[in-house]
Parts: C-alpha cells; sequence; structure tokens
C-alpha cells in the first residue's frame, strides 16, 4: 500500500496484504431490516441445481471451476481449483430482487481470500471477504436495494488461492432473514454467542451506564472482525492495559456497520466494552480503516452523517471516537468537510465528546491533505482532542524506524502550532498521538520493542495526547507469519503493549 497517502495494509478487516489494497473494497455487511415485509431466503447453489451437478446460472471464469463434493461440507463447491499467486476466480449469478429492500448475503467458504458480494444500479458492493485459514469459515455481508434495482449479481471470487478454495450454501435472505446453519462439523468455525461472548449481532443492547472518568492516554486498536473475536478483557489484563481502540465501525450504504458485520445500533460488543469499563478503562470506537468505507463518503449529507455518528455513540455511550481517514478518504474534500460539520453537531449533542483523527504521516509530518483534514475540523468548530498519526508503512528506505516515529510526532506538533498559534506548547503535545505498527511494516520495515521503549520515553518528556499501535492480536500471537496477524519478529505475547502501558500520559 502506498505509504506516502496511506497505512496500515496489514490491517483492517482484517488483514490488507499489498497486493488486495489495489482490489477495491466497498463496506458491506449490515444484516438491515426492512419494516412490512415478509421474510425470504434462497439458496443460490440448491435453487440453481448445482447440488446435483449443473453450474445452472452461475457463469465461472478464471481458473478451473467445477461441481466437486467437499470431504468436509456434505454439498459441493461453487468454485473451486488449484491457484498460483498471481491467478484469480470468479462464479457470478444474476438473480431478481425488490426495489428499496434491505438483504443479508451469506456463504460458506473455505479457502484464501475469498470475496462474497453483490453488485447492481443503486446498490453499493458490499464486499465481504475472509483472510483464509483452516476449515470452513461464514461470511456475511448486508445492502438495500435502490428505488429502481430489480436485480443483483451475486458473485463468488477467489484471490490467491492456496491449493483450492470453494463456497456453498450461498444464501440470499430478504428482510429479516438470516444466514444459514453452519456446517455439520466441528471444523467448522461458528461465529456463536457461545465461542465469544460478543459475537452475536441480535438482542437489544443492556441498559446504558455512564463510562468512567478516565483519560486514556494508551489505547491499541484492537481488530474486532478479527476471529475468534477477541476478548477484550482478557486482552487488557494479559497487557497491563486500561484502554483500547476497536476497530472498526464502516458504512452499509449510509448506514453504520461493525467491520462489515453487526449493526451498532443493536450493541454488538457492548458487554465486552463494560467489562473494559468495570475494571477501571474506557473505549475508543474507531471509524474508518484502510478497507472500509468512512460514514462521511457514504452519506450524502450533513444530518444523515450525523444520525450514524449520534447512533453509535448513544448505543456504546462513548466518551471518546475517533476517525481513521486514510486512502481515497483523505483526499475526498466534499467527505471530510461533511464529517467536520456533523462531527460539530455530535459535540453540540454530547457535550465533552472527546474526537481524535488519525492521519497518514511520514517523518516530515502529515501530508497535504492530512493538514486540510485538520484545518477542515478546525474550521467547522470541532474541538480536537487528537491528532494520531500513524507512523509506519512510509514505503521508502529508512534506517529506524523509532527515529522515524519520534520525528513524525515532533513534526506533527508544528504542523499543529501553524494550525493552532494560540495553543501552548504543552497543549500542542497534548494533541499529538503516534501510532505506530509493530514488528515488520508491510513495508518491510521494522517496528522492534527499543522502538517502543524510545517512543514511550519521548511520549514521557512531552507528555503526548495518546499512544497506540497496530495491533492488539498481533502482540498477542507473537508469531510469525501472515502480517494481518503476526509481527514476524522475536518477541513474547503482549511484549509491546506492556512497554506501552507504562506510559502514564
Amino acid at each position: 500500500m502506498p505509504r506516502a497517502l496511506h497505512r496500515h495494509a496489514a490491517r483492517r478487516r482484517s488483514a490488507l496484504v499489498p497486493a488486495l489494497c489495489a482490489a477495491t473494497l466497498a463496506a458491506g455487511a449490515l444484516a438491515a431490516v426492512a419494516a412490512g415485509a415478509d421474510a425470504a431466503s434462497t439458496n443460490l447453489l440448491a435453487n440453481a441445481g448445482f447440488e446435483s451437478g449443473s453450474l445452472g446460472p452461475w457463469s465461472c471464469s478464471g481458473a478451473t471451476e467445477s461441481v466437486v463434493n467437499s470431504p468436509v461440507h456434505s454439498g459441493s463447491y461453487a468454485l473451486h481449483g488449484a491457484v498460483g499467486n498471481s491467478d484469480t476466480a470468479q462464479c457470478s449469478q444474476t438473480v431478481a430482487v425488490q426495489p428499496n429492500t434491505a438483504y443479508t448475503l451469506s456463504a460458506w467458504v473455505q479457502g484464501q481470500y475469498v470475496y462474497l458480494g453483490a453488485t447492481g444500479a443503486g446498490v453499493t458492493d458490499p464486499a465481504t471477504w475472509t483472510p483464509g485459514g483452516s476449515g470452513w469459515q461464514q461470511l456475511s455481508t448486508g445492502f438495500t436495494t435502490g428505488p429502481s434495482t430489480t436485480s443483483v449479481t451475486v458473485y463468488l471470487h477467489g484471490w490467491y488461492g492456496q491449493g483450492g478454495y470453494g463456497a456453498d450454501d450461498v444464501v440470499l435472505s430478504g428482510p429479516g432473514g438470516g444466514p444459514s446453519s453452519p456446517p455439520p462439523t466441528s471444523s467448522s468455525p461458528s461465529p456463536t454467542a457461545s465461542s465469544s461472548p460478543s459475537s452475536s449481532p441480535t438482542g437489544s443492547p443492556t441498559a446504558t451506564t455512564p463510562p468512567p472518568n478516565v483519560a486514556v492516554p494508551v489505547a491499541p486498536y484492537v481488530d474486532m472482525g478479527a476471529w475468534p473475536t477477541p476478548v477484550l478483557k482478557d486482552m487488557a489484563a494479559a497487557g497491563n492495559l486500561k484502554s483500547l481502540t476497536l476497530a472498526f465501525v464502516t458504512s452499509v450504504g449510509c448506514k453504520a456497520s461493525w467491520f462489515n458485520a453487526y449493526d451498532p445500533r443493536s450493541g454488538w460488543g457492548k458487554d465486552q466494552i463494560d467489562a473494559i469499563r468495570a475494571a477501571g478503562g474506557d473505549v475508543k470506537v474507531s471509524f474508518g480503516g484502510a478497507s472500509g468505507t468512512e460514514l462521511a463518503q457514504a452519506c450524502s449529507t450533513v444530518d444523515a452523517l450525523f444520525a450514524e455518528y449520534d447512533a453509535v455513540v448513544k448505543a456504546y455511550n462513548l466518551k471518546y471516537v475517533d476517525f481513521d481517514i486514510e486512502g481515497a478518504a483523505v483526499v475526498d474534500t466534499a467527505a471530510n468537510d461533511r464529517r467536520s460539520a456533523a462531527l460539530a453537531k455530535l459535540q453540540q449533542a454530547h457535550p465533552g465528546l472527546k474526537v481524535s483523527l488519525t492521519l497518514p504521516v511520514l517523518p516530515e509530518g502529515l501530508t497535504a491533505d492530512g493538514v486540510a483534514v485538520v484545518r477542515s475540523a478546525r474550521d467547522a468548530g470541532v474541538a480536537l482532542d487528537v491528532v494520531n498519526v500513524m507512523a509506519m508503512d512510509y514505503n521508502r528506505p529508512s534506517t529506524d524506524y523509532g527515529d522515524d516515529a519520534v520525528q513524525a510526532a515532533q513534526s506533527t506538533h508544528d504542523q499543529l502550532k501553524t494550525l493552532y498559534p494560540a495553543k501552548s506548547d504543552a497543549q500542542l503535545w497534548a494533541m499529538t498521538g503516534v501510532t505506530p505498527m509493530l514488528g515488520e511494516n508491510d513495508d518491510h520495515g521494522v517496528y522492534n520493542q527499543a522502538d517502543a521503549q524510545q517512543l514511550v520515553a519521548f511520549a514521557k518528556q512531552h507528555h503526548l495526547g495518546e499512544l497506540a499501535f497496530w495491533e492488539l492480536t498481533r502482540d498477542a500471537n507473537a508469531c510469525t507469519g501472515a502480517l494481518y496477524k503476526c509481527t514476524n519478529i522475536a518477541q513474547a505475547p503482549y511484549e509491546f503493549a506492556k512497554i506501552f502501558a507504562q506510559y502514564a500520559g
């Protein structure tokens, strides 16, 4: 991922490897419900005669596709083939839908980088995908049709298969419908309430209680879309942490969605947030990220955007919100101005709400587009708590990632001084946050434990507003492997968290 304008290639939903960054991933996966419509569920394989060995209405291209019996799951693959590191394959089917109607699309898939999505007039492609792993995994996404939409094309797309990939039980559900049942085998992971305290998208939020009046000087990011769903209380305790930043709320159309899967209005994950608060900490909820569409780009009016932000703040009684703005979002002036106006309105509705902007950075400071995002917020009257810079993935020769992070912090502080000339030096440092990527970055630069100690010492000297890192699950795994889940350096589990936890503000 080009570092000059982006970062976090290994992050986000759940892992974007550099090759996948070239693919356009629109946000998706809200199990929306349209009132007054009967539930309808259609298995796009079985109803097409696919189970009996016919491709039926499915059109396939790319690597070899065939209808074969699965040794793990009773049924057959919709998409199957042994491919190399540059091959892709896709099967698609066009199905009739109703206008102005919410649909849920789900499938059981096996293999690495298998996408599920739908396209059509008036529909934003809600692509969701899996970074792979053993066994079967369920993908679930959602979309709402436009006023003239009468059909959509559902597709399964395989990318970088590792010896084969496949899909079964591709189910399109109308309003009120749900995903298919899991495959009848213990080797198929199932996102159920029994396997994770916050994996169920259904149910009403529990009664809200006031969040604690605590500061969050250290709040590492947690990819809430990782599988299995992270257990926040356990991770915080193991890393000596009090507070966390939860990633990411994206959009399905102009509707808030947890990382293309769950509706925040349902209170998904609130039990986990309550547990962090009960232990004396708090959470930030982060909107946006590298692989999702931030709501400001999806909502066309300030009022509609405010309503979505407001719904999330109310659902979790938030005191802290973060906006991770990168990629195309950084240069979207209209969306950035819309966000700024909505955030000013949000702070009026929720006095004391603290807002942070998380932006790309170089050692020389924020990009010109990043500075414009901060200026837009300032001019709209947003009281910014922190400008958090993503000190990672510079994509250029670098001698020391620790030095680069410190230089980026100093440069950002100096830029803020030009934007906020009336603020004192101490106030400007308190507005500066730094978020490195642990271990190996996507550009193969390395941020190690000594670099973390260096940043903590710098933060103590200047009293920075926030330290964070991407990402706590990677720190916990302490492994060698794919960058979305491993740091690829020698470390003990939670070693970085314990270093960052030494900072108290």
